[in-house]
């Protein structure tokens, strides 16, 4: 009988430990989500400040967009790396750190409070996500191809 350690293609573990590193960095984006909570008082449940209440509305929308936008993708980010990784484990974790390393300068870029700023580097994770969806397809077209097993 095979494990599911002796399954898993060699390289796999790097995609494990890229998808670690991404879960750090989430940390950090919402550990600096609470000080701009302190810092700008904006305080929950509110998800957005108005720019009518307080007058530092879009520096802390901006930090908390950041995040936001970083959460919303993380779960095809996931499964992404997960499934393509099956095949292409190196060039998935590569892919994946590629993504984390430009999610975060798209949060730090955000958290300037100038929008724009979020894709002078943090533009590189649709790069990423493009070549994780490849390597997802090729992952997929490799088990359709598959003889029938019985």
């Amino acid at each position: 009988m095979v494990t599911v350690m002796e399954s898993l293609p060699k390289g796999y573990g790097f995609v494990a430990i890229v998808l670690v590193l991404y879960c750090f960095l989430n940390f950090f984006m919402s550990f600096q989500v609470g000080k701009a909570r302190k810092k700008y008082k904006v305080f929950y449940p509110t998800l957005y400040a108005l720019e009518s209440e307080n007058k530092d509305a879009k520096l802390f929308n901006c930090v908390q967009r950041g995040h936001q936008n970083s959460l919303e993708m993380a779960p095809i980010f996931f499964m992404l790396m997960i499934l393509g990784g099956l095949k292409h484990p190196s060039t998935c974790a590569a892919l994946g750190l590629l993504y984390t390393v430009s999610r975060y300068f798209y949060f730090t870029g955000y958290s300037t409070g100038q929008p724009e700023n979020r894709l002078k580097i943090g533009k590189y994770n649709f790069v990423a996500i493009l070549g994780l969806m490849l390597c997802t397809l090729s992952f997929g077209w490799t088990l359709l191809n598959q003889p029938a097993s019985h």
